[in-house]
């Protein structure tokens, strides 16, 4: 279903490839410090000064993140800073790498995230599993700083010579009241990162050089068009017709409008030609009537505009859908556009 990457885009491939450098696979490595925050209770109380001092002169690294974690509740900061500056220093250096690791985790999530890169940077692991660690906790750190080169740098270095590992490790954002973690594809969080430092081209090599079928390839495909804003009309074409039809074939008709109305603002008619006859379907009377508004002697824009200005029919008493709802919203089309 999917066509090719236009050829067109080979060079670009070929030249924006960022260098990788390491040299095994990621899809089954853990993630470095699974972002356990400490508990705290429902109301945490202001520990006293005697005890915060004595807590900053001699407590553990564990201690350190239960204040930590008790006076952003609070939100003291003279005492936030404070704390802070102990966690720079209650580990002895030379560390271990478990110890710089769970340093630098209790440091990003103190809000001290350039301070973490700091104790990262006391350690050099060499290859293995520990390197990885090491690179996914620096990530992790720029991340949060908000240091794109550096989180660039990270990525690089740990998916280096691989750039299939890129979609399919997963990188945790953050974690929900619940407990489980938001991850993101580091393919994704990578063209983030390139994109924020100004190197459109070779984040948008990088989407379009990526495999995975279906919706998350139409949707890759459709940023990098966003990214490569100087091809011509003819290529940004063939792109979002690529987009449409990996959309098409998962069914993610949202997308497919947005796609199609990409299109539609090109030279040519072909887009806005699919989208009117898709709208029907999708019971989209709206997107229809923006389409044609521009013959309002069209039979066609008076019903849209009627239907746009009744009033929505009213809900079921039991919760279920509205009365009378088309029966084109009860499902997907029955065909691609």
């Amino acid at each position: 279903m999917a066509k090719c990457v236009p050829v067109a885009f080979q060079m670009l491939l070929l030249g924006a490839t960022i260098p990788l450098l390491a040299a095994r696979p990621l899809w089954a490595q853990p993630l470095a410090a699974p972002l356990q925050p400490a508990p705290l209770p429902a109301t945490p109380a202001p520990i006293e000064p005697a005890a915060f001092a004595a807590l900053v002169r001699t407590g553990t690294l564990e201690e350190l993140d239960a204040a930590c974690a008790q006076v952003m509740a609070l939100e003291d900061r003279p005492r936030l800073r404070q704390l802070q500056q102990r966690l720079l220093e209650v580990v002895p250096w030379p560390q271990s790498l478990d110890g710089v690791l769970a340093n630098a985790d209790v440091l990003i999530r103190c809000r001290a995230p350039q301070a973490a890169l700091t104790v990262l940077d006391r350690y050099g692991p060499g290859p293995g599993p520990g390197r990885l660690q090491w690179l996914l906790m620096q990530w992790r750190a720029a991340n949060s700083a908000l240091d794109h080169r550096r989180a660039a740098l990270a990525l690089e270095r740990l998916t280096a010579n691989q750039p299939a590992s890129l979609a399919a490790l997963a990188l945790p954002l953050q974690r929900r009241p619940d407990g489980t973690v938001v991850t993101r594809p580091a393919l994704d969080v990578l063209a983030g990162h390139l994109e924020s430092r100004g190197f459109h081209q070779t984040a948008a090599a990088m989407l379009l050089a990526a495999a995975t079928p279906g919706r998350p390839r139409a949707e890759r495909v459709q940023q990098a068009v966003a990214l490569l804003q100087a091809i011509p009309p003819e290529q940004r074409d063939e792109l979002l017709e690529t987009a449409l039809n990996e959309a098409a074939a998962a069914g993610a008709w949202g997308l497919v409008t947005d796609l199609l109305q990409a299109q539609a603002a090109l030279p040519g008619g072909r887009g806005r030609e699919r989208l009117l006859r898709l709208s029907p379907r999708l019971d989209d009377a709206y997107g229809e009537w923006r389409l044609r508004r521009w013959n309002p002697s069209d039979p066609r824009v008076k019903e849209l505009e009627r239907q746009l200005r009744a009033p929505d029919p009213p809900l079921d008493p039991q919760g279920g859908p509205p009365a009378l709802l088309p029966p084109s919203r009860q499902g997907s089309p029955a065909a691609t556009p």
